[in-house]
């Protein structure tokens, strides 16, 4: 490594430049997943936008590979690399809330429950994600659904516009009005066109909702996911259920009789008027079998928001697969109740997030996120605490979703690929959008200095 550039970086920087000699080092290059180990020459841990600046003129001029880490929540761990600099805007805090305009601006390390709390003592909302600790950044660059999806679509169908760092160091904000082919391709095209340092939403009215999960026999499932796949694209918009498979936590306030068990879960939120979310939730209580555990009812939307946190934190071994997904079949139901049967960890999972209703109302072409007639998301990962359990949970995951992959559609959410998947997958992710997304990278980031990500090629294409 150069020590003049080093030196300089290190006169230019307010914030903490932490080497591999640092005593900080080893827990700060820790990652989300546990599965992963990294080992960076440097993370540059921003105070500002200068310091951003700073971190990517170095890299850059030095010829260090550059992760950027925001919240932190990476699956496949792309906010770190080996033998480069991370760019860490974690301590890029900072939420304010306009109420009159309904807009909010959010540092970009900040994490979905700082944005649910500032906007909720206003009765506002950002659609964001359904885990409080998610970082806003990278969830928001590849689309960000969540239980208000349905009604007000995707975290980029209400980011407003972005500041954005670019390649050569030059400072940039992307908006309708500045640079909206920029804005364009940050709505789902992931962090491949520069660092975002601060994002401006759209938020909407926001109380109390109805929601909570409520679970069934896992012999109810084959039922509960036919009904289900009817019942999804009928539903009022403000009405969102998630369809997973859980074990059931060792803890309160889950009845212990219960506990350990495999079941089919409706995750459900309506966030229309309380009284009417309860309406609609008993009659989806009386068109299914009787459930073993409902904990819905009314609650403060970041209640629900933060209700998972705990089957999520740092340090687990974790493997994600993801489809989109156009319909459930008979034969599709009986993959996925095979595969759920064998799950090898009481917190591994599957869900079907549904991006129907306003997702669906945006023409293909109006973000770089492009898949906007599926009507489901979903989601396998396997998790497990036990670093001996890494590779049984990944066979898990891979192999379940080897089973339904043949009744999905090629491509997936990015947020729910690891890094394995292949350039033809990723771009199927974005469809009739991929030569846009390269021409615009080969604008943008001609030398792909931002390729630690799920990598979109300067005007490659696909080879």
């Amino acid at each position: 490594m150069d020590e003049n550039a080093f030196a300089k970086l290190a006169q230019d920087f307010r914030g903490q430049v932490i080497g591999r000699d640092h005593p900080d080092y080893e827990d700060a290059r820790k990652l989300y997943n546990g599965m992963i180990n990294k080992h960076p020459l440097l993370i540059a841990r921003c105070l500002d936008v200068a310091d951003v600046i700073a971190g990517v003129n170095f890299g850059r001029e030095v010829g260090l590979p550059i992760a950027i880490r925001g919240g932190g929540h990476s699956g496949p761990g792309l906010g770190s690399v080996d033998d480069g600099i991370v760019i860490d805007v974690s301590p890029m805090k900072g939420v304010r809330v306009d109420p009159v305009s309904r807009t909010v601006r959010v540092g970009a390390g900040c994490v979905i429950g700082d944005v649910d709390h500032a906007a909720y003592a206003f009765g506002l909302a950002v659609p964001l994600g359904v885990v409080s600790t998610t970082g806003v950044a990278g969830l928001t660059l590849s689309g960000g659904h969540g239980h208000l999806s349905r009604r007000y679509g995707l975290a980029i169908d209400n980011l407003l516009e972005a500041d954005v760092v670019l390649a050569d160091g030059s400072f940039v904000t992307a908006s309708e009005t500045s640079n909206p082919d920029l804005l364009w391709a940050l709505r789902g095209g992931g962090g491949n066109f520069g660092v975002v340092t601060s994002f401006l939403f759209r938020a909407h009215p926001i109380g109390e909702v109805y929601a909570g999960p409520i679970f069934w026999e896992l012999s109810d499932a084959p039922e509960i996911m036919r009904w289900y796949r009817g019942f999804v694209a009928g539903a009022p918009e403000d009405f969102n259920v998630v369809l997973g498979f859980h074990t059931v936590p060792p803890a309160d306030p889950f009845p212990q009789e219960h506990w350990g068990k495999l079941v089919c879960m409706l995750l459900v939120c309506d966030s229309g008027p309380i009284e009417r979310g309860a309406a609609e939730v008993d009659e989806l209580r009386a068109a299914l079998p009787p459930p073993i555990i409902d904990l819905a009812g009314p609650m403060p939307y970041p209640a629900l928001q933060s209700m998972f946190d705990p089957l999520f934190p740092t340090g687990m071994q974790v493997y994600w697969k993801g489809d989109f997904v156009n319909e459930l079949s008979d034969e599709a139901i009986e993959a996925h109740l095979a595969n759920a049967a064998k799950m090898t960890s009481p917190i591994s999972m599957m869900h079907l997030n549904p991006i129907d209703g306003a997702i669906h109302r945006q023409p293909k072409d109006a973000t770089a996120w492009n898949t906007r007639d599926a009507m489901w998301s979903m989601e396998i990962v396997g998790f497990d605490a036990d670093p001996a359990k890494a590779n049984d949970v990944k066979q898990w995951a891979q192999r379940y979703w080897e089973d339904v992959h043949p009744y999905d559609r090629a491509g997936a959410y990015p947020n729910f690929m690891m890094d394995d998947e292949g350039e033809a997958r990723i771009a199927a992710s974005f469809g009739d959008n991929y030569p846009r997304l390269a021409s615009l990278k080969q604008k943008y980031d001609p030398g792909n200095l931002f390729h630690v990500n799920h990598n979109i090629r300067p005007s490659a294409g696909l080879h």
